[in-house]
């Protein structure tokens, strides 16, 4: 396979006229029309609306004055068969603690802190306190008071994380890149593994609330 110049890469992003309207020696049949008709629906799991989510329960008791609500979450894999990535958008408008617990998860992870006063992201003024490291081991605390994206590697420990300081709004995303968000933590009590998929609906009985069984884990985005 030949690589391409950087003046032939530029040139595959030039507009071109539509398939039906293509003059001269290139001008091909319009087989867009042949080809949707032949593959509908075949993309069509890779496609998946946001649904509105709010908080149930969450850290610091039941109220969620410091978090917009509705919220959107992608569920990884009981969303779109396949996906190997959850992720969630959040604005965050009042300190709190987010996350007491150190943790660490068997794939990397990716935290993003942006100002939230769209469309300006970089309209960012807060105080927020992540450490990374096994407590006591080799920890080191990170005041992120400016834009920032951290990537927690697999298996590294991680948090507590607090947002101590945030008068503007924060808009936060922790993407995983696991099928279904879970972690090892050390609680007080032990080591716990935990997995969550959010109060969102079962797959398979929308009476039931996802349990987090793992069974959608197994399905193919072909079949």
């Amino acid at each position: 396979m030949g690589v391409l110049s950087v003046k032939e890469f530029s040139r595959s992003f030039e507009p071109c006229a539509p398939d039906d309207t293509m003059t001269g020696a290139n001008r091909q049949p319009n087989l867009n029309k042949t080809i949707q008709k032949e593959r509908e629906g075949m993309y069509e799991k890779l496609v998946f609306p946001f649904p509105q989510e709010t908080y149930r329960s969450a850290p610091g008791g039941p109220n969620f004055d410091y978090v917009v609500q509705p919220q959107a979450y992608f569920r990884g894999s009981s969303q779109i068969p396949g996906s190997q990535f959850n992720v969630g958008f959040q604005i965050f408008t009042k300190a709190f603690f987010h996350d007491r617990y150190p943790h660490r998860h068997p794939q990397d992870e990716y935290l993003i802190f942006l100002g939230g006063t769209f469309p300006n992201v970089f309209d960012f003024d807060a105080d927020i306190e992540l450490t990374i490291g096994k407590v006591g081991v080799d920890a080191e605390i990170f005041h992120i008071d400016k834009p920032t994206i951290v990537r927690i590697p697999a298996n590294v420990y991680h948090c507590p994380l607090n947002f101590k300081r945030i008068d503007k709004p924060v808009f936060f995303q922790a993407a995983c890149m696991m099928p279904m968000f879970g972690g090892i933590y050390d609680m007080p009590d032990g080591v716990r593994e935990r997995i969550y998929n959010g109060p969102v609906a079962c797959k398979y009985t929308n009476e039931k609330r996802c349990d987090s069984c793992g069974k959608c884990l197994e399905e193919d985005w072909r079949t």
